[in-house]
């Protein structure tokens, strides 16, 4: 029987794709890691400002406990939320228990990104539709909860969303009609 042998850069050429592939699957393990049933909100107790969902019953919805990891340009969809006091973000914001203006470039950002308030107070960066704004991070978008009063009888959050008021929306000069949901990155500032 003869003896196969393979050429050094053939050995390169399978190691650099199981490398490859190593990374392919580290970017796709974060998954829903459970769900919460919904439930109808108590007449009034559910703010559609925005077009905010309001949970439903008997529905489930996915919970996350992980995120994209955060790079130079990390992926990310952009919603709209109201900040201020009777908006549909509920109470005031984690970071610093107050209410912000629609006018002010404030967000919230899923529960990992959030970080446990680590990015508190603090700026990032968002690019999309050509034009770049910096806000500041206010609150959480809650990816582990919902569906219940402290959340405004909302759905949890996905992994990848960067909720954002009115002023960032303008700042990115996205026409009001296409407000809600938008393909952007963002990064540390």
């Amino acid at each position: 029987m003869k003896k196969q042998v393979y050429s050094s850069p053939f050995l390169l050429v399978c190691f650099l794709l199981l490398v490859l592939n190593c990374f392919t699957v580290e970017a796709q393990t974060c998954r829903a890691s459970g769900s919460v049933r919904g439930k109808n909100p108590p007449p009034g107790q559910c703010n559609t400002e925005n077009d905010s969902d309001c949970c439903k019953q008997g529905k489930t919805y996915p919970i996350y406990k992980c995120s994209p990891p955060v790079s130079g340009h990390t992926k990310a969809t952009l919603t709209l939320n109201s900040f201020e006091k009777n908006g549909d973000g509920g109470g005031p914001s984690e970071c610093d228990n107050q209410y912000h203006s629609d006018n002010d470039p404030v967000v919230a950002l899923s529960t990992v990104w959030y970080n446990g308030g680590s990015r508190c107070l603090k700026y990032i960066n968002i690019y999309g539709n050509g034009n770049s704004v910096k806000a500041k991070v206010v609150d959480e978008c809650d990816s582990t909860m919902g569906c219940d009063a402290e959340h405004d009888y909302q759905p949890p959050c996905s992994n990848n969303i960067v909720d954002a008021s009115k002023a960032v929306w303008k700042a990115l000069g996205v026409p009001e009609d296409d407000w809600g949901g938008l393909d952007i990155t963002w990064s540390d500032a």
